[in-house]
């Protein structure tokens, strides 16, 4: 989709520099995949990826898990441990939902972005570090300044580089490309050959898909574990997407939505096979005319 043209340029443009990003998001919209995208197309792809989810860390520990802690700063502190940030000296911290960081650490963060230093929990001792901060949030920060609920300044020294993720429901002619996608991951694990019905495919276009790109691979996965013939029919899709009525279908006629899904596996299959046209076409189980003329119809340019 051309939403998702946009993030990958983005993505590519932002590799090339240091600067803070702020993966702005619904929950499943794929905020830790671009993250990891960004540090692997880096200068510092070699050096660690760290990831922290802030929601997931008891007010009381983050400071700890964040700056880490000296030999005797608590109970049970038998040792120096190193905190995220300073496991990810010269390389990347990914910062997840952000938004939902107590304003006691908001003022500590402040001060690692601003000039690169902290103090170990228990310590006086000054530790540098150089690491890229990538932050994400699935709240509107913006708000959450004008509520007193996150600091001003810490937004700003985030949101030096925005980058929206569109909802799935917003590019609905990514979803049979995620679909392929899914399957074979799920074909490939599971030891099958299950592909969905056009109308199956019609009925997940027509669902709105609250949980995104990370709710629509559990879908594909439940519906191969389960499935017991190659084909799933749309009455075996799960309940609460049969009896959906909330959104209207998409705009995408059945020939449409198989020609996408058509598209999409000849480039996984010609990637797979580094753009051997022939082995490509043997496993397609189609004459190498027939999908030179696909390409052509698609307009696949390997190079």
């Amino acid at each position: 989709s051309e939403a998702m043209k946009r993030v990958f340029d983005l993505i590519g443009r932002v590799s090339r520099t240091d600067s803070t990003v702020l993966i702005l998001g619904e929950s499943g919209t794929g905020k830790e995949l671009v993250a990891s995208a960004i540090h692997y197309q880096s200068r510092r792809q070699e050096r660690p990826l760290i990831k922290v989810n802030c929601a997931a860390l008891p007010e009381n520990l983050i400071e700890s898990e964040f700056f880490g802690y000296e030999k005797g700063a608590f109970t049970g502190a038998t040792k120096r441990k190193p905190g995220r940030f300073e496991l990810a000296d010269r390389g990347t911290i990914f910062l997840d939902e952000i938004g939902d960081l107590p304003p006691s650490t908001q003022v500590k963060l402040l001060r690692v972005l601003q000039d690169g230093t902290f103090e170990r929990l228990g310590g006086t001792e000054t530790v540098s570090v150089d690491v890229r901060v990538i932050a994400a949030t699935n709240h509107n920060l913006e708000k959450d300044v004008r509520d007193g609920r996150f600091r001003e300044d810490l937004f700003y020294r985030l949101n030096v580089i925005p980058l929206p993720l569109p909802p799935l429901r917003d590019r609905a002619e990514d979803i049979p490309l995620l679909i392929e996608h899914f399957l074979q991951m799920c074909n490939s694990r599971f030891g099958k050959q299950v592909r969905f019905s056009p109308d199956a495919i019609k009925r997940l276009l027509s669902y709105d898909l609250p949980g995104n790109v990370r709710e629509l691979g559990n879908i594909v996965e439940r519906c191969v574990t389960l499935a017991e013939r190659d084909v799933i029919r749309e009455d075996e899709l799960p309940p609460h997407i049969i009896n959906d009525t909330g959104g209207e279908p998409h705009n995408l006629s059945l020939n449409e939505i198989a020609a996408e899904a058509e598209k999409g596996h000849i480039l996984k299959v010609l990637k797979s096979t580094k753009g051997n046209r022939t082995r490509a076409a043997g496993i397609l189980g189609i004459s190498r005319k027939t999908l030179w003329e696909k390409m052509n119809l698609y307009k696949i340019n390997l190079y």
